[in-house]
């Protein structure tokens, strides 16, 4: 598309928004100045974009009907094959509907981008293609994924695996679904206060969020660069360590990844058989006994740390009181970063090295014609956002990410002494569904009320995987393992060791 020159009302407009004021004689010098850039905008414009080669075929698959998606977790179904042999040949994989698969829709949850076709693929997706995957569909997610809960989508909720009319957890909802009843052999998640770990747990399946950067993120539409971490969801652990060592690595795009090694390097199964004996786990007190906590949530993932005890691990108590600052201080940066990065920044922002796919920012841009589609979790932070933007600058911003540096120092504390902490994944069960004529507190808080132990490491950026533990009135409970910067391996380690010690379902 060709850039016009600015007409005179557009240069008065524009500077009125600077607050400058100009003069007639001004507006003219300003126009004649202008122009040259312009040209350059034009030139760039004409230019062909610098986008990653598509590796393998497809279509764009379709919309399965109510009767063959009776959880709602599918958004669209497809067959996109990879290699013909790798680490995860015979695997299907569901694919979030953040993340592009080229050719293929994608809409994030949300009615403003329904339509969005992708003209590439993922880095993550060629990883999995690479390794013998095979592209079973994209799952529906939460509405721009701004929701711990399932019942934000635009196309409605979706329903957990063990429960109809029960949350399935969020944003990554139909990922865990569709792994849970089997429809595909794993997923891919996307976790920036906890939207792996917790669908994962509320489904009963295992859902990784690894090392911020361990995983590129390119290709997948964020909320905040701080935050934003994409993982695996599986059905067993022995399968989630198999699928990090495909997609983790540097890929030269995404600017989140620093001290990560090249691709195929990394080793997380070679060593999971070898048990927990020995193994320092410490059981963090401030993870128990919120104000939201469930008794019987609390007692199954005690009784998970007693059974790690009795695989030989040294399990002992601690305290850690800054994990209770976690909620707090996220609460800036998840904010800001959803209404400057996401929203008003159309999907990027601005100000470091990414791969830009244009065709996502103009999909986005002008959002604010249609706000009234965006989920009621997503206009009260991106309003919320603006305002403290407006009134306060990025000081709020910058002030929780230096105290995100003093939450991380206080685990890694006790990550010098222990290998690992152990605590509920989420202080309660799944909750039933808000119905549709829900007031908007009781949608908000059915969004948002589950990410107290979650949130705090995704601004430490620990990895933390969920295990199931146990079952309570027909709904899964998760044990979340916390590990030391990119020793996912420890945490593959002890997660094997408890699930090879017995049916979970029956603890």
């Amino acid at each position: 598309m060709t850039v016009p020159a600015l007409t005179p009302e557009q240069l008065l407009d524009a500077a009125d928004t600077v607050g400058l004021s100009l003069t007639d004689a001004d507006v003219s010098s300003y126009l004649g100045l202008m122009q040259p850039y312009i040209d350059a905008y034009n030139l760039v414009d004409s230019m062909p974009d610098a986008l990653p080669v598509v590796k393998y075929p497809r279509t764009p698959g379709y919309f399965p009907t109510a009767a063959e998606n009776p959880r709602n977790a599918w958004y669209v179904k497809t067959s996109i094959k990879g290699a013909s042999s790798g680490k995860l040949a015979g695997k299907t994989v569901g694919i979030k509907d953040n993340v592009m698969v080229a050719g293929v829709p994608m809409m994030n949850g949300n009615s403003i981008l329904e339509g969005y076709v992708p003209e590439i693929d993922a880095t993550i997706v060629t990883r999995i293609l690479d390794a013998g995957g095979e592209i079973a569909g994209k799952t529906h997610c939460e509405n721009y994924c701004i929701s711990g809960g399932s019942h934000t989508g635009a196309k409605g909720p979706v329903h957990n695996p063990h429960k109809m009319g029960y949350s399935a957890g969020g944003s990554s909802s139909g990922s865990g679904v569709v792994v849970a009843l089997g429809d595909c052999d794993m997923s891919i998640g996307g976790d920036q206060g906890g939207s792996i770990r917790m669908p994962a747990s509320w489904c009963g399946i295992v859902g990784m969020k690894p090392t911020h950067g361990l995983v590129p993120y390119t290709g997948i539409m964020p909320i905040e660069i701080f935050v934003d971490h994409t993982g695996p969801m599986t059905a067993n652990v022995m399968d989630n360590a198999t699928m990090l060592e495909v997609l983790a690595g540097v890929d030269g795009y995404d600017p989140r990844q620093y001290h990560t090694k090249q691709p195929g390097t990394l080793d997380y199964t070679s060593g999971i058989k070898g048990g927990v004996k020995g193994m320092k786990i410490a059981v963090l007190k401030e993870g128990f006994g919120h104000a939201n906590s469930e008794a019987d949530v609390d007692a199954c993932v005690r009784k998970a740390a007693e059974q790690m005890k009795a695989l030989g691990a040294i399990v002992e108590e601690v305290s850690i009181p800054e994990h209770l600052l976690g909620p707090a201080v996220w609460t800036p940066i998840g904010t800001e970063g959803i209404a400057q990065t996401m929203m008003f920044g159309d999907g990027y922002g601005l100000s470091r090295q990414d791969l830009y796919v244009t065709s996502l920012i103009d999909k986005l841009h002008g959002w604010e014609l249609r706000a009234d589609q965006l989920s009621e979790t997503t206009k009260i932070l991106t309003v919320l956002g603006v305002h403290m933007k407006k009134k306060y600058g990025s000081k709020f911003y910058g002030k929780s990410v230096n105290l995100a540096r003093v939450i991380q120092a206080a685990y890694d504390k006790v990550l010098a002494s222990y290998d690992l902490l152990l605590l509920p994944t989420m202080a309660l069960k799944a909750t039933p569904l808000p119905p549709a004529n829900a007031p908007r507190e009781l949608y908000v808080q059915r969004a948002l009320e589950m990410i107290g132990n979650t949130c705090p490491f995704d601004i430490t950026h620990h990895p933390a995987m969920t295990v199931p533990c146990g079952m309570s009135d027909g709904l899964p409970i998760g044990m979340m393992l916390v590990g030391k910067h990119f020793d996912e391996a420890t945490i593959y380690k002890a997660g094997y060791a408890f699930e090879q010690s017995g049916d979970w379902k029956k603890r």
